[in-house]
C-alpha cells in the first residue's frame, strides 16, 4: 500500500447503501465537510448484488474512494427468520463491490462490518483480536459470517493485490432515518415505533423479549458517519477497527430510557420465552480513540432525535 490516503474535496466519493441509516448520514456529513463530488446510485437503476453490472457502473463513474455500507440488515427476529437472504445478499453485495473496487483501482474503500462478527462469549470490552475466537452469537450468524466474509476478502485483497481497503466494526447505531418496522427493524428503533403507539393507544401494558439483562452498546448514526469519515482519511491498516462509544446499558435500562423520551405511562412486561442473544456486547475502542476519535452524541440526546425524526416523518407507518 502507498502510505496514509486522505480524500481531498474534489475527489470522486462513493457511497453505496445511500438510502440507508448509515450510508444517508455518510452523504449528509461528507457534503457538510465540503466533499463536492460525493454521489450514488438507486437500487432500482443498479443492483449491486449484480457483478457485472455494478464493474460498468465502476468503470464509468470512476470512483477515487468507496464507503461500502449497503447491506441487508435487520434485528434479531428478521435475522431468525431470514438467514438465506442475510447471508446470500450480503455476500453478493461484498464481493461485487469489492472485486469491482479492485479492478477499477480504487484510492480506498472502506467496509463497514457490524460488532456481532464477533463470538458469543468473549472478554469485554471485545477487542479486535477477538474475531474467530470463538463460537458466533446463533440469532444473526448469518449476518455475521457474512461480514467475517466481506472483511477476509478486504485482508485478501491486500495481501494479494496491496489494495487499501480497510474495515470498520460499529456497535448498535440508530438514529433518524432508522427503519421503524417492528417486524425487520434494529432494537431501538422498533421500541420507539412499540412505544409511540402503545403511547397513542392507551395500552395498559407492552411486553419485550427476553429479562432485559442483555448489555448493548448504541452510537448515533450521526457520530458513526463522522467516525467512518476520520477513519478514511486516518486510517491505512489492514487490521480492523472498533467503531463505539465506549460504554452500554442493559436492554432494561435502554427500555427505560425510550419510555422518558416517548411519555410511555403504561407497565413493561418481560417474556423471557423470548431469545435476547448475545448476553454483552461492548467494543473496546482504543485503537479508535488512540487515532484521535470519540463519540459526541449522548444515548439520551441521540434517542430524543431519533424519537423526533419519528415523529414528523414515520408517523404513518403501521405496525404491521
Amino acid at each position: 500500500m502507498e502510505g496514509l490516503l486522505a480524500m481531498h474535496t474534489s475527489d470522486r466519493i462513493f457511497v453505496a447503501g445511500h438510502k440507508g441509516l448509515v450510508g444517508s448520514a455518510i452523504v449528509r456529513i461528507l457534503r457538510e465537510k465540503g466533499y463536492e463530488n460525493v454521489f450514488y446510485i438507486p437500487h432500482r437503476d443498479l443492483d449491486l448484488r449484480d457483478e457485472e453490472r455494478t464493474l460498468e457502473f465502476f468503470k464509468k463513474t470512476k470512483p477515487d474512494y468507496i464507503f461500502l455500507a449497503a447491506a441487508k440488515c435487520g434485528g434479531i427476529k428478521d435475522n431468525i427468520n431470514h438467514p438465506v437472504q442475510f447471508l446470500e445478499d450480503n455476500l453478493k453485495i461484498q464481493n461485487s463491490v469489492i472485486s469491482a473496487a479492485h479492478k477499477i483501482k480504487v484510492k480506498k474503500l472502506l467496509f463497514l462490518g457490524s460488532a456481532c462478527i464477533y463470538p458469543r462469549q468473549c472478554a469485554q470490552p471485545i477487542h479486535e483480536s477477538e474475531l474467530l475466537s470463538g463460537y458466533l452469537e446463533p440469532t444473526n450468524e448469518a449476518y455475521s459470517l457474512a461480514k467475517i466474509a466481506g472483511i477476509k476478502l478486504c485482508q485478501a485483497y491486500n495481501k494479494q493485490y496491496g489494495t487499501n481497503f480497510i474495515c470498520a466494526q460499529p456497535s448498535n447505531v440508530y438514529g433518524p432515518r432508522d427503519n421503524f418496522n417492528p417486524e425487520t427493524s434494529h432494537v431501538i428503533a422498533g421500541l420507539i415505533n412499540r412505544f409511540h403507539l402503545a403511547k397513542d393507544s392507551k395500552a395498559e401494558s407492552i411486553e419485550c423479549w427476553g429479562t432485559g439483562s442483555a448489555r448493548r452498546e448504541f452510537i448515533y448514526v450521526e457520530d458513526l458517519a463522522d467516525a467512518l469519515i476520520f477513519l478514511m482519511n486516518n486510517y491505512d491498516d489492514t487490521e480492523i477497527v472498533n467503531v463505539g462509544v465506549g460504554r452500554d446499558v442493559s436492554i432494561k435500562e435502554l427500555v427505560a430510557h425510550i419510555v422518558d423520551v416517548v411519555g410511555y405511562e403504561g407497565k413493561v412486561k418481560w417474556d423471557t420465552s423470548k431469545p435476547e442473544g448475545m448476553p454483552q456486547r461492548l467494543l473496546d475502542t482504543t485503537k479508535l480513540n488512540d487515532l484521535g476519535w470519540t463519540s459526541k452524541t449522548s444515548l439520551d440526546h441521540g434517542l430524543y432525535m431519533t424519537y423526533e425524526y419519528f415523529k414528523l416523518d414515520n408517523i404513518k407507518l403501521e405496525n404491521k
